[in-house]
């Protein structure tokens, strides 16, 4: 699991990134991202503290699989992938990865692979360490 900070949970937050956040498409994913205002917060002792942490979101349809043992599998991988990528991820994003029905096919090296390839895209994956897996 990602660690409770990290999640998104409620439908607003849903919708909000839905509504006004910008989307980046791969063959397996797409990704929708919405950069949050900083918060008013002062009295912490460095800038990138005040930002809050990025938070992400899963949504994975019927459409993916009838079986919720296929659906679950992939949320998985997609939990540990993102758990690898989460101390390069910049602070202060609201992000939704939503699941293609093609995704089944995919193995955790390629997952891992393409939603990097979406976070650099979106620019909310750290640049130091771009080429990576690249």
């Amino acid at each position: 699991m990602l660690p409770e900070t990290n999640r998104l949970k409620h439908r607003k937050d849903f919708s909000a990134v839905y509504r006004k956040g910008m989307r980046r498409n791969s063959a397996h994913f797409s990704l929708r991202a919405l950069r949050k205002p900083k918060s008013a917060e002062l009295s912490k002792p460095t800038g990138e503290k005040s930002l809050q942490p990025t938070r992400t979101g899963i949504s994975i349809s019927l459409k993916v699989s009838k079986r919720a043992v296929v659906r679950n599998r992939i949320k998985r991988q997609i939990r540990a992938a993102l758990r690898q990528l989460l101390p390069r991820l910049k602070f202060g994003w609201d992000l939704v990865i939503v699941v293609r029905p093609i995704a089944q096919e995919c193995n955790y090296a390629e997952i891992l692979q393409e939603l990097e390839q979406l976070l650099v895209e979106a620019e909310v994956l750290d640049g130091n360490s771009r080429g990576s897996i690249l």
